[in-house]
């Protein structure tokens, strides 16, 4: 068993052992890392691990938190839709979000979004650059202060995963330096910060179009 393995189930049994019920709201990163002995990104790649298998789920700025068991059929559904319907669901949802939160994000909310975009851009890995990718555009859907399009975000996202993690293929460690998605990413930022709703909505329609197209070979 890898040192990935073994952490993974150390908190698969850390979890089963204090009895949390759905909806219990696990102990912040910071304790969990002491508990179990492993790093910070170590924990992250095993949190993505029960949020792909719909064990858990993450809302930023709030915590980690037990699913309940059966609550829903994501999982199912992204292995029923393919890349490309995933990325057109993207271009439809996105964008929108973008615009909402250009009008509407907090400071801190756009603090979150460009505390985000350094993290992604300082990965040391391909699995945690994606776990910072994901926190980035959840940033930009939780900046339009909207819970109902954060809701359905969450849900998309959660399909994304699993028709990503089924079908991409990596063929380096971690992103290069001029990975496409920094500048893209900068720029959703630039003009969420900027106040400029349209700007802002082209901006991710052009990051996710650029994704599609080097993932998919479909814009």
């Amino acid at each position: 068993m890898d040192d990935r393995e073994s952490a993974l189930t150390a908190l698969r049994s850390f979890i089963e052992s204090g009895n949390y019920k759905p909806g219990n709201r696990l102990p912040p990163e910071r304790e969990l890392t002491g508990c179990l002995g492993i790093s910070r990104t170590r924990l992250r790649w095993c949190l993505g691990v029960l949020e792909r298998e719909n064990k858990i789920w993450r809302h930023v700025g709030k915590g980690t938190f037990l699913a309940a068991h059966g609550s829903d059929n994501l999982s199912d559904l992204g292995r029923r839709v393919t890349p490309v319907q995933m990325m057109r669901a993207r271009l439809t949802l996105e964008p929108a979000l973008a615009r909402e939160a250009a009008i509407n994000a907090s400071a801190e909310a756009i603090e979150q979004i460009a505390l985000c975009r350094f993290r992604a851009e300082n990965s040391a890995s391909w699995g945690e650059y994606e776990a910072h990718d994901d926190q980035f555009h959840r940033a930009v859907a939780e900046a339009t202060g909207n819970e109902l399009l954060l809701s359905l975000f969450d849900r998309l996202n959660r399909v994304r995963r699993v028709v990503a993690w089924n079908s991409v293929v990596r063929d380096s460690v971690c992103p290069p330096s001029d990975h496409s998605s920094f500048a893209e990413h900068a720029l959703v930022e630039t003009e969420i910060a900027a106040r400029k709703p349209a700007a802002a909505l082209t901006a991710m329609q052009n990051h996710l179009g650029s994704v599609s197209a080097r993932l998919f070979g479909e814009a």
